[in-house]
């Protein structure tokens, strides 16, 4: 009798110990900030905002909305204070486009003493890069090497794993920015596991 209680008190305990391993590894559902919805929109900084529109909206078949700016000179500290940027720095510009279903793009660009003229790679502390969903991959492809546009490589097939089925590739902007193409027209591994769901730009 001794031995049965202390076996169902081994199972218990490696019960609770998996389900707390589980619980800090899974987000917590009750944590999110109150109200949230999603992400609204990606800012980021480019040499030339024009160029930049130009590219997304001529090439990648985005659609621009509006400008807004300029932002500064100030004599404060405002800018600082309220985007942590160098006091002395201005926003000459920034536009606001979409891509289909998607979040919104805020395309900023500006001056500042201090600025560093060269993007980070996707080795790098704030590396980053935009992943555009596309029905086929080699239709896609075929029209933005029509464009100009630059791929890293040739196209990559998950074979195994949560993305199984998924098809990528990097391609740069003109101005260096780091852009990815995936494909997954018959879905991903992960989807027969879970009936949650990732974001995914199709719904």
């Amino acid at each position: 009798m001794k031995l049965e209680n202390s076996s169902r008190s081994g199972r218990l305990f490696r019960r609770c110990v998996a389900a707390l391993t589980l619980a800090a590894i899974l987000p917590a559902t009750h944590a999110a900030v109150p109200g949230m919805r999603g992400v609204e929109h990606f800012g980021f900084t480019v040499p030339n905002a024009q160029q930049a529109v130009d590219f997304f909206v001529g090439v990648m078949g985005c659609k621009a909305f509006f400008t807004i700016g300029p932002f500064g000179p100030f004599k404060d500290d405002w800018m600082k204070e309220n985007l942590n940027v160098n006091p002395r720095a201005e926003i000459p510009v920034a536009h606001l486009v979409r891509c289909n279903n998607g979040t919104n793009f805020e395309i900023f660009e500006y001056t500042s003493p201090d600025q560093r003229k060269q993007g980070p790679k996707n080795s790098d502390i704030g590396g980053h890069h935009i992943a555009f969903y596309v029905d086929d991959m080699k239709a896609a492809m075929a029209d933005m090497k029509a464009k100009g546009v630059k791929f890293l490589g040739e196209p990559h097939l998950f074979a195994d794993g949560p993305l199984k089925g998924l098809t990528w590739i990097y391609f740069m902007s003109p101005w260096g920015m780091q852009l990815e193409l995936v494909s997954a027209p018959d879905g991903r591994a992960y989807e027969l596991t879970t009936s949650e769901r990732l974001w995914d730009p199709r719904k």
